[in-house]
């Protein structure tokens, strides 16, 4: 019987595990679609899915969940002010050098 339990236990920690990896990437999805606006909005003619990928590779997990949630109420003053301060952090802004030439499409 214990051994069952286990089992058991283990598919539904496996199953609890899958759920929020699914969970976050939809988060960080929506959250990638909502930066590349503003991206493309205060950036133009820069490629703004170079910029955006630095951008949420260097927020933080509860930055991409508000930003994230402008998905779905929209993007404020407030998201654009948030994506231009994490776009202007140093690990960010190597990372957007580190692209170069692919900023421009090139």
């Amino acid at each position: 019987m214990l051994k069952i339990g286990s089992v058991l236990g283990l598919a539904f920690l496996t199953a609890c595990g899958v759920a929020e990896q699914v969970a976050q990437d939809t988060v960080r999805q929506q959250a990638k679609s909502v930066v590349n606006g503003v991206v493309e909005e205060q950036l133009p003619g820069v490629n703004a899915t170079a910029v955006t990928d630095c951008v949420i590779d260097n927020a933080s997990t509860s930055e991409i969940l508000t930003i994230g949630q402008a998905a779905i109420t929209g993007v404020t003053t407030q998201t654009t002010t948030l994506v231009l301060d994490v776009a202007q952090r140093p690990s960010t802004f190597q990372c957007i050098a580190g692209d170069g030439w692919a900023l421009f499409g090139l």
